[in-house]
């Protein structure tokens, strides 16, 4: 039976991949001008900077669409994490208030350092991520009764609420408003090979020292009495998972701005077909979250060209669906 659900799990890893590769070349090859197969694989292995369809490919849609694979691996896994260590299944790092935090750094910047360097940007969206996500656990655990998921969920939604409105009284402040509308709505369509420098290594990196952390977490997820029994230090894994999920969250909010619902489908939709084991959920749910993006990114181009739908708001036409599904399943009437 091992063996069986094994070659099970391996076809689908396979059929994730080939999916996402088709979807990339798809998403490079369609737009506002449509470009053969042949011209794509040209641009992109032959680069001429002299050709203007191979300009459209590898210096505007290529890095849109890469953007668009780390991003939502970033969130999916982000989310994977925080649903396995919190044990909350209505886990996500727009739920749960992480990317307000890490937008309203971005609005700090914007508005008190303009001309800060993205790599700063990214830094300090990590520090926005970080401080709002404790003081969310903080907020929740000192309620009566304690932590639970419940009141994660609504601490974060409170965090959120505060941190969105801080936001835009800083952007109307400013005159920030055109400018910060793309971090709340959401996009793919600014990322540069600048940006993607320093996110593709960072997600990478976050991605494979996570798995190797699978089993702990998968222990984890069935409850801490359990974990402890069966050897795991618990609150270590909790912290460095939720240190992990802060990280791809920051960098993927400073890149594309704050995405909700990609890290509350995905890992539902990766448990539900290859079940609870963490060591095949990150990597699984990093597939279904690129493929997601690239596809909500691509219908948001496709939808009224030449104009654009923001990405979030075509995510957002699966998740809030998904999200109410889940809180009426849990007994949780919002």
């Amino acid at each position: 039976m091992n063996r069986i659900k094994s070659i099970q799990v391996s076809g689908l890893f396979l059929v994730a991949l080939i999916i996402l590769v088709l979807s990339i070349f798809m998403a490079v090859s369609y737009g506002a001008k449509s470009l053969p197969i042949a011209t794509v694989w040209d641009a992109v292995f032959h680069y001429d900077s002299t050709v203007t369809a191979h300009q459209i490919v590898y210096d505007i849609r290529l890095p849109r669409v890469l953007g668009a694979v780390f991003t939502g691996m970033a969130f999916a896994v982000a989310g994977a994490l925080m649903q396995g260590v919190t044990r909350n299944p209505m886990a996500d790092t727009g739920i749960l208030g992480v990317n307000a935090g890490a937008a309203f750094v971005v609005a700090l910047c914007f508005a008190f350092l303009p001309q800060l360097a993205y790599s700063y940007l990214m830094l300090l969206s990590f520090v926005g991520a970080a401080l709002t996500t404790l003081l969310i656990v903080v907020l929740a655990s000192f309620t009566p009764g304690g932590l639970n998921s419940l009141k994660l969920t609504v601490a974060g939604a409170v965090i959120a609420a505060m941190l969105h409105s801080l936001s835009t009284g800083i952007a109307l402040y400013f005159g920030l408003s055109q400018d910060l509308a793309f971090w709340y709505a959401g996009g793919v369509s600014g990322v540069t090979w600048e940006h993607l420098h320093l996110l593709i290594p960072i997600v990478v990196v976050i991605i494979i020292w996570i798995i190797t952390m699978g089993r702990s977490i998968s222990f984890l997820a069935l409850g801490d009495e359990t974990a402890v029994n069966l050897g795991i230090r618990t609150k270590s894994v909790k912290v460095l998972a939720m240190i992990a999920a802060v990280i791809l969250a920051g960098a993927s909010v400073a890149v594309a701005g704050s995405i909700s619902f990609v890290g509350l489908v995905i890992p539902h939709i990766t448990r539900r077909w290859i079940g609870v084991d963490y060591r095949v959920v990150i990597p699984f749910s990093a597939l279904l979250g690129a493929i997601l993006l690239v596809w909500a990114d691509f219908a948001s181009r496709m939808v009224s060209p030449p104009q654009e739908f923001a990405i979030g708001a075509m995510v957002a036409l699966v998740g809030v669906p998904f999200f109410l599904y889940l809180a009426r399943k849990e007994g949780r009437g919002l």
